[in-house]
């Protein structure tokens, strides 16, 4: 892709949100996008003018059509020079009230977006995504590398 070739030689400084977003009966909301093969937590980077918050409620409305979430607090911050950028990362836990089929709000983005229980992940689900839930599940506040 032409924008890791950028990244690597400008090597930006960016912020990123994700939510682990928790439906009513307590599975995790995943997406996979059409450009990777793995599931993640949903997300995506905070624009420049934007709040934290404000871009974490943008990128759920355009991923997975999520119109009530609340956030319950702030799992951790981490930080990722994957890609050639010194990304900085802000995981909520988010709760909706939904339940049902997990809806795409972009398709062209998104390939698929599902509930899953917190103990019966994908076996594509990336690896900093599962040590994500795994941090909740211990009620560990997380900070460090992605």
């Amino acid at each position: 892709m032409a924008a890791k070739l950028v990244w690597r030689i400008a090597r930006p400084r960016t912020i990123g949100v994700r939510a682990l977003l928790l439906d009513r009966d307590g599975r995790v909301a995943l997406v996979r996008h059409t450009y990777a093969d793995h599931w993640y937590l949903p997300g995506g980077g905070v624009k420049r003018g934007e709040s934290i918050a404000a871009a974490l409620m943008r990128e759920l409305a355009e991923e997975v059509v999520i119109a009530d979430p609340v956030i319950e607090r702030v799992l951790g911050v981490y930080h990722s020079r994957g890609e050639g950028k010194d990304d900085h990362i802000v995981i909520f836990v988010v709760r909706t009230a939904a339940s049902g089929v997990l809806a795409r709000a972009d398709l062209q983005e998104i390939e698929q977006a599902g509930w899953f229980p917190l103990g019966d992940l994908p076996e594509t689900t990336l690896p900093a995504t599962r040590r994500r839930i795994a941090e909740y599940q211990q009620g560990a506040i997380g900070t460090g590398a992605w």
